[in-house]
Parts: C-alpha cells; structure tokens; sequence
C-alpha cells in the first residue's frame, strides 16, 4: 500500500516513515510542506494520504487545504488528516464531499502503532477513521442544540459514537459485550430517531450520522 507522509517536523515525519514501513506500508513520498505535498499527491497517486493539518507556508490549515484540493481532483482519494487538537470544522471540512476515505485523528494517537495503523488501512479501504474525542465533542454540541439527540438512550449514544469512529457491528458488538443482534436494533432506533435512511453501507452510514450531527453548526 502506497503512502504519501507530509508532517513538518523531521524527527516525527521520520518517526512515522519508520512506522508505516515497519508494518508493510510503501512510503511513496514524505513531504513538510503544502506545496511539496500537491506535487506528491499529483505525481505519485498514493492509495492513501496521511496529513498534518498545519504545514508550512500558511502553518493554518494548509495540509488540509491541499488534501481537499486533491479529492477535489480525484474524488474518494484516501486521506487521513493529524491534529494536535480538536478541531471541529476541520472534521466537518474533511467529511463534507461524502466519498468516504476519511479520517480524522489527533496525533497523541500516532503513539499506540497498531490503533494507527489499523486507521491508516482502514481509511485507505475506503472507510472512516473517527477520533473518539472529535466524535463526543460533536455529539455534545448537537445534543444541546437538538432534541432528536437527546431522545437517544445512553446505549444508543455509545453505538453512534462507535458507529462514527468506523467500526461495523460485529466490532461494536465486541466493544459492547452485546450480540450483533442487539447491535442492529440500537442502529435501527438510531436512525429512526434521528430521523435518517437506514442503509446496509457502513461508511455512507457513519457519514450520514456525521453530517447530521454537525449540520447546522
């Protein structure tokens, strides 16, 4: 699997280019700035971008920007976007073309290998890779501003909130101590309170919870 890098900071993008070729990934370019990153992106079509959101020129959102820019070019393009921080619209940025292929992780996370690793790969197959913080910071700002949130009981807030990290039911069922079967019925009154379609599709599911969750911010 080909991985483009782009983290400014030498000692951490080193770190990570060791990381990933120490579990099987190919590092197809690792980049410190948003140009260097557009032109790695364009040039070398990796299966999958993992990105700091501030790079050098800007230091803001530069990473990011340059990302978009990409799935822009080639829609569904894999990426999984670093922050020190919570930051909320740039989740919302990230989710918003709804192709799936995203993830959003604070880089405290880069610290456990395989959590990282498993998001890396997980992104790349075209899923979603939520930090747990991101999600329960959206979850508790829609739930004081909307009132089908608050309907949901507190088992039916840790589904959605597993839900919205990526993983399927089997996996919530294994986090829960639940069957499958359970699973199910909590998802489907998930989506019947919160007004949503039901659909077989994972990651379209998880990304519809999402732009639910933070429309109208």
């Amino acid at each position: 699997m080909r991985v483009v890098l782009a983290e400014d900071l030498f000692l951490l993008r080193d770190g990570l280019v060791r990381l990933l070729e120490a579990h099987g990934f190919e590092i197809a370019a690792a980049v410190g700035s948003g140009p260097e990153l557009t032109r790695a992106l364009a040039e070398e079509e990796p299966d999958v971008a993992v990105v700091d959101v501030r790079l050098p020129p800007t230091q803001t959102d530069e990473g990011l920007q340059c990302a978009l820019q990409a799935r822009r070019r080639r829609p569904g393009l894999p990426v999984l976007v670093l922050s020190q921080h919570v930051e909320q619209l740039y989740a919302r940025e990230l989710l918003a073309d709804g192709d799936g292929g995203v993830g959003y992780l604070l880089k405290d996370r880069v610290f456990d290998a395989e959590q990282f690793t498993d998001a890396v790969r997980r992104v790349a197959a075209g899923g979603t890779a939520m930090d747990p913080q991101v999600i329960q910071q959206l979850l508790a700002r829609r739930s004081a501003q909307d009132r089908p949130l608050e309907r949901l009981t507190p088992r039916e807030r840790e589904v959605l909130e597993l839900m919205a990290q990526g993983r399927t039911n089997a996996a919530i069922a294994a986090r829960l101590v639940v069957t499958e079967r359970a699973v199910a019925k909590h998802t489907a009154n998930i989506f019947a309170k919160l007004g949503l379609e039901v659909s077989d599709d994972d990651n379209r599911r998880v990304l519809a919870v999402l732009a639910y969750l933070d429309h109208g911010r």
